[in-house]
């Protein structure tokens, strides 16, 4: 089976051996670190100017990682009042290279045939003084992180930002590039979807796994002290969201043969996508098809 060892889910950095360095790639201020909220070791990457501070894999240009699951989890945290940028090169059918980027640093969403970049919210952890600033309406959009952030599960569907993008279809992961400045834990693929939130006896009582859904692996959670609940201790975004997706659809359906998302398909939509508070609150990552005042698709918790 093509594949199959990257099967059910692959835990990137140990499958590559990231500590060693011998097909991973380090510059500038890369550092391991010991986490004591996730009581195990993180890479911190820091530093004023992102291309000159990063992690690579693999460790050459010429070298492709051939990972072909259609999720990447990135087990990430934005450093505190800083800019992050994370890179990912993925091949289509076509043998096409596309970069995906996203980045605090990005005012707008842009897009070529070859390169696509999201700009990245992050959002106050729930509590700090930075979230009382937000529910009140007073904070930035745009920017550094702010001084509080948390621990956060963002989940990449390849296939789906390949489809809805650029009408193309996704054949694997090639390389990718986490710039400073970030706390990275892990990096995962599969064809699943994880949900951090539920446990594996939750899993098997409910059948997921007969629909594609799985309880994060252990090897790739967040510790939970007992009594708490995941997602009151960490941010979860899973991008494109399934809201996204039908917004898609509906703008194919209204228009004849096939279409390519255009600046000119957004503006047969009568307005923007109403967002719900709870959606609001959960926001982390601009999702906009063609310019920042078009429509701005939803995240899924």
């Amino acid at each position: 089976v093509p594949a199959a060892w990257q099967r059910p889910y692959l835990n990137v950095f140990k499958h590559f051996r990231v500590e060693e360095w011998k097909r991973s790639a380090r510059e500038g201020d890369v550092a391991t670190l010991t986490d004591t909220r996730l009581k195990g070791t993180v890479y911190r990457i820091r530093g004023s100017v992102p291309t000159s501070n990063y992690l690579q894999l693999p460790r050459t240009g010429t070298q492709s990682l051939g990972l072909v699951g259609r999720y990447l989890y990135l087990l990430f945290r934005p450093m505190p009042c800083k800019h992050f940028v994370v890179h990912l090169d993925v091949a289509t059918e076509e043998n096409l290279v596309v970069r995906i980027s996203f980045s605090t640093l990005f005012k707008e969403f842009k897009s070529t045939a070859t390169w696509l970049q999201f700009p990245f919210l992050c959002r106050a952890a729930k509590g700090s003084a930075c979230d009382s600033t937000a529910r009140r309406g007073e904070e930035r959009l745009m920017g550094a992180a702010p001084a509080d952030t948390r621990w956060t599960c963002l989940v990449l569907d390849l296939h789906s930002i390949l489809s809805l993008y650029l009408s193309r279809r996704y054949s694997h992961l090639k390389s990718i590039k986490l710039c400073s400045n970030l706390l990275v834990k892990n990096l995962c693929t599969s064809d699943l979807v994880f949900d951090p939130g539920v446990t594996f006896s939750e899993g098997r009582q409910a059948e997921l796994a007969c629909h594609g859904v799985a309880p994060m692996p252990r090897e790739m959670a967040f510790p939970v002290p007992k009594g708490e609940k995941w997602h009151d201790l960490y941010d979860y975004i899973r991008f494109p969201s399934e809201e996204s997706k039908l917004l898609y659809d509906s703008i194919q359906k209204s228009c004849p043969g096939p279409v390519a998302v255009s600046e000119d398909s957004i503006r047969q939509l009568p307005q923007p996508v109403t967002l719900t508070k709870a959606v609001r609150d959960r926001l982390s990552l601009i999702h906009q098809i063609t310019s920042p005042k078009a429509v701005s698709a939803l995240w899924r918790r």
